[in-house]
């Protein structure tokens, strides 16, 4: 029996990675590749492959959204890629056959799929009873609006979690976001619109197309003659509130008054 198999990650050197490492594993039958949340969506829908590497952060749509959009009673099993974040480790509980901490060796890697393929063994006796119902539960739950506690952050070789209570302010820089928090700054892959999605609105406001502020870190705005603000910073930094973005500003002043 061929296990047909689909990676998922935004990150094209991690798929061939993933791609490199099944390459000449005789049960394995790799049936495609997605670069996001959405195309794997389609993916998983049309072609219901039996097995699915699924990384969970990835910008606009997570791994755990991915679940959420396809329903528990058409998810394959599951082996998620991840840096650790929060839902995946309630996930791991919960449903995958096993989980890979991005940077993964090749030895690790062999033993999931050996665990992979004792799963898919005719003799293997099935899953429990309450496996599916499980799943339901847990998308039941990561549906129930949550908003991020903390982030993932990777840098100079470790892992490590960043509280959002510890945020001042949140920059575009291309394919990345930059964190500002107090004298440090930490780089991750992630777009505006996806963090803001993720981000508390009762404690986080979009300034600009390019800027989130943590609201409690406003000091005080300052109008401009273009109908811009300036925004400053309880630590003194300064940043432009666009008119485009103003009616939010103004709507959360009316809404604590």
């Amino acid at each position: 029996m061929k296990i047909r198999t689909l990676i998922v990650d935004d990150e094209r050197l991690a798929r061939a990675r993933v791609r490199r490492m099944l390459k000449g594993e005789a049960n394995i039958e790799i049936v495609g590749e997605c670069r996001n949340g959405a195309e794997a969506v389609r993916f998983i829908r049309r072609e219901k492959p039996d097995l699915v590497f699924l990384d969970v952060q990835m910008p606009e749509m997570s791994g755990l959204e991915v679940l959420q959009t396809v329903g528990a009673r058409a998810v394959p099993a599951l082996v998620f890629v991840t840096a650790f974040d929060q839902y995946a480790i309630q996930a791991f509980d919960f449903y995958a056959l096993d989980y890979l901490l991005k940077p993964f060796a090749r030895e690790r890697f062999a033993q999931t799929v050996e665990r992979v393929k004792e799963q898919f063994e005719p003799q293997k006796s099935p899953p429990p009873n309450n496996l599916e119902e499980r799943l339901v539960s847990l998308i039941k739950d990561l549906n129930e609006k949550k908003y991020l506690e903390r982030i993932v952050v990777k840098t100079a070789g470790r892992v490590f979690f960043l509280k959002t209570d510890e945020l001042d302010w949140i920059e575009a820089a291309g394919n990345y976001l930059e964190l500002h928090a107090g004298r440090s700054t930490y780089l991750i892959r992630e777009t505006m619109h996806g963090i803001e999605s993720k981000l508390d609105p009762g404690k986080f406001l979009r300034i600009h197309r390019s800027v989130i502020v943590r609201i409690d870190r406003i000091k005080e705005m300052h109008p401009m003659f273009s109908g811009d603000y300036t925004v400053m910073l309880r630590d003194g930094t300064e940043l432009s509130m666009s008119r485009t973005f103003r009616d939010r500003w103004e709507k959360l002043l009316e809404q604590s008054s």
